[in-house]
């Protein structure tokens, strides 16, 4: 018999994607403080890779104990720029300060997600694409924050790539899902082969 699934994160796109793959779930988001751990871990040197891991971790474990039983998928997404990991926009300048350090630069996503149960990780996968931003004018930048600021304020980078945003790049090398942050069709085949979801 499946376990039941959770999905420990209030993203609405990562729900949208689960429910998209037809796989039952429910959401229980995680009370972690996010700055505090990504601060530390920057404090101590970790890479940007070891970030997106130990901030997916901290949900899937902090709601694991919560629900006995189930699988408690933890996902978290950091930009990576030169080694740099790029935070949530506080405001639209910090949002164009961002997006004119980012012009004709690459940087990656790292997406990552691990899977607990009973308080234990069972599995852990961190996706990443490089994305390389082409050379808008400031012109366009502050037309695109303009019309765009209330969607992209929450999301690193200050971009969409399914939305706008797709206009700041002129290439993209990985997984969509992954820019979407969700690894989702690692997270399926792990589902798939546990018995979790249907062969």
């Amino acid at each position: 018999m499946a376990s039941k699934l959770v999905l420990a994160s209030s993203s609405s796109i990562r729900a949208q994607l689960l429910r998209n793959a037809n796989v039952d779930f429910d959401v229980v988001t995680a009370r972690v403080d996010e700055d505090m751990i990504r601060r530390a871990l920057e404090a101590e040197g970790a890479a940007p890779r070891e970030i997106a891991d130990a901030l997916a971790e901290s949900k899937a474990r902090k709601v694991s104990g919560k629900r006995p039983g189930s699988l408690v998928l933890g996902c978290d997404q950091v930009l990576d720029f030169q080694g740099e990991v790029l935070s949530k926009p506080r405001d639209p300048e910090d949002a164009r300060a961002q997006l004119q350090r980012l012009r004709g630069q690459r940087h990656m996503l790292l997406s990552a997600a691990v899977i607990y149960r009973d308080g234990e990780p069972l599995w852990r996968f961190v996706g990443v694409v490089r994305l390389f931003m082409r050379q808008f004018s400031d012109a366009y930048l502050d037309q695109y924050l303009d019309r765009n600021w209330h969607e992209i304020q929450h999301c690193v980078g200050g971009y969409m790539l399914e939305a706008e945003g797709v206009r700041l790049f002129e290439k993209v090398d990985g997984d969509y899902f992954t820019v979407l942050g969700m690894p989702l069709v690692e997270i399926l085949s792990y589902l798939t082969l546990q018995g979790e979801l249907p062969k």
